[in-house]
């Protein structure tokens, strides 16, 4: 069994090409061109002092990740939570939400925001398993609503 490792990088690094990719393909697929707009965000938001980019590498290779940013002085912003399509099924997302929220309070966050798509139902099951509140009603269709938005308070 080999070990993950949790890796702070820029989304410009070389190992976060999959997850890069990865991402903009799935949003264009499910959201068309519109999609790939969220991965024409500036990366440098990504960064410290308000940010963070993180992966987790398993035997040299990034198998999953996610960022967040500044939402505002007490928020941070989750972005581009991803797995591997080779690697899915092994509750890293839900591990890369627990380092993101760990990274965001040494930030000194007290609290998430994340937003997810109405195409995206493992995401909206992952949030709300994870604990995150949702700013919806559930029980509508996620298609009549557009963006999902979820938050939680972090200590």
């Amino acid at each position: 069994m080999t070990t993950l490792e949790v890796r702070r990088v820029r989304q410009s690094d070389p190992i976060a090409a999959p997850l890069v990719a990865e991402l903009t393909y799935e949003y264009t697929t499910r959201y068309g061109p519109s999609g790939a707009e969220e991965m024409r965000r500036p990366a440098d938001v990504f960064e410290p002092p308000h940010g963070q980019f993180l992966l987790l590498v398993e035997a040299g290779e990034a198998v999953a990740g996610g960022a967040f940013m500044r939402y505002d002085d007490e928020t941070a912003e989750m972005k581009r939570i991803w797995t591997h399509s080779g690697h899915r099924r092994r509750g890293l997302a839900r591990r890369v939400l627990l380092e993101l929220e760990a990274e965001a309070r040494t930030f000194g966050y007290s609290r998430i925001h994340l937003t997810t798509g109405p195409r995206q139902p493992e995401a909206k099951e992952l949030y709300l398993a994870a604990g995150y509140t949702p700013l919806f009603d559930v029980e509508t269709d996620p298609l009549t609503i557009g963006v999902l938005p979820f938050s939680k308070v972090i200590h």
